[in-house]
């Protein structure tokens, strides 16, 4: 409004309408542009081919060790012996489903919250807050992302071995805590969401610093974190180095419990398989529930930025 009414008063109010118009026009021929079959081939493609592993590993749950044995794609569409095969895994001596369930929930959950919360923070205090060795500080985090996480496994293990903690999910919980990547997304984001202007207006109504993020960062950050929170979740849910060094039989993940379904000269494909798809049903119907959250959250973010 304020440059249509300056071309008005400098060019008169007929190079105004005019320029409006352009700039109308000139928005909404970006913004209703629609990608042709090129594009809708190509994605998919990629979703055909995305999707193969999992359809793949739903047709071999759905079917026996004999046919497997017989053929490499035993049949085209899965049935209804799926189910048979999830309460085969599900009452299976060789895992505890339940408890596997239940520390894989309980990991998940717990660092995904805590990776939100520590990485809002520190991105909140790299983007906004001026502080002596900021950049450095950045940048060393930042660089321990290029460290491979199997140099960190020896030492790990034995300190959590001196604690009393192997065999346990604190020794899976507590070194998944806090992310580096986490902290990098975080500080991103915020360098543009989050204008100054609303952390000033903060400090001048009298908010300390923890409400000011509280208030002002925290609900600038909610695109971003939440579909941290996601990506945090579907790693550990799917975790399988680390647990498997510090984790055992009688307290395992639901990563280990399927590797358990696995005998030392005989291997059940079709329940390994149907183990497998049990294992990654709740991610899909995680999608399913958030998706429209995560894609308004996208937008959302993309809108800020």
């Amino acid at each position: 409004m304020t440059s249509v009414a300056v071309t008005a008063q400098t060019a008169g109010k007929r190079a105004a309408v005019q320029a409006a118009r352009r700039r109308t026009r000139r928005s909404a021929g970006g913004l209703q542009r629609r990608p042709g079959w090129v594009t809708y081939t190509l994605l998919g493609i990629a979703l055909l081919i995305s999707i193969f592993p999992l359809y793949f590993t739903l047709l071999l749950g759905s079917s026996d060790s004999v046919t497997i044995s017989k053929s490499a794609i035993p049949q085209w569409l899965p049935d209804a012996s799926i189910f048979e095969r999830f309460r085969d895994v599900i009452e299976s001596t060789s895992v505890n489903f339940w408890t596997a369930l239940a520390n894989s929930l309980v990991i998940s959950v717990v660092t995904s919250l805590s990776v939100v919360l520590f990485s809002t923070l520190a991105g909140y205090s790299f983007a906004k807050l001026r502080f002596r060795g900021r950049g450095p500080l950045l940048v060393f985090t930042i660089a321990t992302m290029a460290v491979p996480t199997q140099l960190g496994v020896i030492p790990l293990y034995i300190l959590m071995s001196d604690i009393g903690w192997v065999g346990k999910i604190q020794a899976v919980i507590l070194p998944a805590m806090i992310a580096a990547f986490g902290v990098f997304w975080m500080t991103q984001y915020l360098s543009e969401a989050l204008p100054y202007e609303l952390i000033e207006a903060a400090r001048v109504d009298g908010a300390s610093m923890i409400r000011t993020f509280w208030s002002v960062a925290l609900p600038a950050a909610r695109p971003a974190a939440f579909m941290l929170g996601l990506f945090w979740f579907v790693q550990q849910w799917t975790m399988y180095f680390w647990p498997s060094i510090v984790l055992n039989n009688t307290n395992p993940t639901l990563t280990l419990a399927v590797k358990a379904l696995q005998s030392n000269y005989f291997v059940d494909y079709s329940l390994v398989m149907g183990g497998i798809f049990l294992v990654t049903l709740p991610l899909l119907l995680l999608f399913v529930v958030v998706g429209k959250q995560l894609v308004a959250g996208i937008m959302s973010g993309a809108v800020k930025g």
